[in-house]
């Protein structure tokens, strides 16, 4: 179901009710416009050793990868533990650099520390400072779970809006579909994204796909894609040999001893029915044993499925090339960006509505520079249910094995206002829809 905007005044709630009387229609929410971008400097009482930009993902079901950057040299080593005055751990990893044309990054330190305890907080250090700790909580290893989704999030006034509103939210993983900081080949912006998403993102895994705005190639000048993403963000597509994509750009993984299965796609790799992600994806998809794992959940950025004006018809390539794999694998959900909007479609394949398809989210409304997609196609197609081109973030909470519960929650004047919501059932639970591949 789904919640009415808040109106301001009287007059406005008279509307509705004449609106109400007469015909079926609705009041516009206004639109708020784009927010000027934010730069988010390093502390003044940092020095080249402080840990800067900390962020965590998942690797493996229970050890967590540690990432920060220092302005100089430092030894890629953390300590952690649920008490570090008492029986502090501690790991070795790497460090690396990169160029892109005349910046030089800091040096990127990546750690994987473990074997963790589930639904349980560690404090951790990074590197030789001693004098920044931080924590972070280990999702739960049985649902209930609970993801926090966010697309096309950048680095604004809204950016921070959304932020503020999930650190009030309670969360186990966040995923975000593509498209972080908008650095848009400026590559210091990407060090101002770190440090502005560091608060959350160094306190809970944050498992993240690329978008369009990630791809910084130049032509002749600077071919290679990916660079700033590869070095910052890795993901854990390696963690697992028998399951391992090759590329950092496509990965799984799992939560809540299996209960979930996690894909994230690359809507900028190659797809093809001979490409590497299309044969790692088949293959990964028919390892799934939908009697241990009862939800599966996909994310791209490009969406496979949109009414808006905007980027029509961007995903359809790669829905003809991969869409047959989902539906045959029946995958439940699937998350996209982009579209800097909300929009809910049902469950559908080949463009039709399909009890046995996934629901299709376009959540690409996290706070971009570029504003709002708020023209939309006329009239609505059947197949979508809800779409407002608002700024917000999604809640989806697996509650058991037939059950999970979805939100959307638009910023509205900063405060976050519940604006579509839908309990989603499980394909597993349908014999109806047993899986095919």
């Amino acid at each position: 179901m789904a919640s009415s905007a808040r109106l301001p005044s009287a007059a406005a709630a008279c509307a509705i009710l004449a609106c109400s009387f007469f015909f079926a229609c609705a009041v516009a929410y206004e639109r708020p416009p784009p927010r000027v971008t934010l730069d988010v400097p390093l502390a003044d009482d940092a020095d080249g050793l402080t840990p800067q930009q900390v962020h965590i993902s998942l690797v493996g079901s229970d050890k967590m990868r540690i990432t920060w950057i220092t302005d100089d040299e430092s030894p890629s080593i953390v300590e952690y533990g649920t008490d570090l005055g008492k029986n502090t751990l501690s790991a070795n990893g790497s460090s690396d650099k990169y160029s892109y044309l005349t910046y030089r990054s800091g040096k990127i330190h990546d750690v994987v520390i473990g074997p963790l305890q589930p639904s349980t907080v560690y404090s951790y250090r990074c590197g030789s400072n001693p004098t920044s700790d931080f924590s972070f909580r280990t999702p739960p290893s049985s649902l209930p779970f609970k993801f926090a989704v966010i697309g096309d999030l950048g680095q604004t006034g809204w950016t921070k809006t959304t932020l503020d509103h999930l650190a009030a939210a309670e969360y186990d993983v966040l995923l975000l579909p593509g498209d972080l900081s908008y650095a848009d080949l400026w590559q210091p912006s990407w060090d101002s994204f770190g440090r502005l998403v560091e608060p959350l993102a160094s306190s809970r895994p944050w498992m993240v796909t690329q978008g369009n705005h990630e791809i910084e190639k130049i032509p002749l000048i600077h071919p290679k894609p990916f660079v700033a993403y590869n070095a910052r963000w890795r993901m854990p597509y390696d963690a697992d040999p028998a399951t391992a994509s090759g590329s950092n750009l496509f990965y799984s993984f799992d939560v809540a001893s299996d209960a979930v299965h996690v894909v994230m796609l690359g809507s900028y790799a190659d797809f093809g029915p001979d490409s590497d992600q299309y044969k790692w994806l088949a293959a990964d998809l028919s390892r799934i044993d939908r009697r241990r794992t009862p939800w599966v959940v996909v994310l791209i950025h490009a969406p496979w499925y949109n009414s808006n004006s905007a980027h029509q018809g961007e995903g359809e390539d790669m829905r003809k090339a991969m869409e047959a794999l989902l539906y045959g694998a029946r995958v439940d959900i699937v998350f996209a960006g982009h579209v800097h909007a909300y929009e809910r479609f049902d469950r559908v394949y080949d463009n039709k509505a399909d009890s046995c398809a996934p629901v299709h989210i376009t959540i690409g409304d996290g706070g971009n520079k570029e504003g709002l997609a708020s023209n939309y196609i006329d009239p609505k197609p059947d197949i979508s249910l809800f779409r407002e081109a608002s700024f917000g973030h999604g809640r989806f909470e697996v509650a058991n094995e037939t059950h999970a519960h979805w939100s959307w929650h638009r910023n509205d004047n900063d405060v976050a206002v519940t604006g579509d919501e839908v309990w989603i059932t499980s394909h597993s639970s349908n014999p109806a829809c047993a899986k095919t591949n």
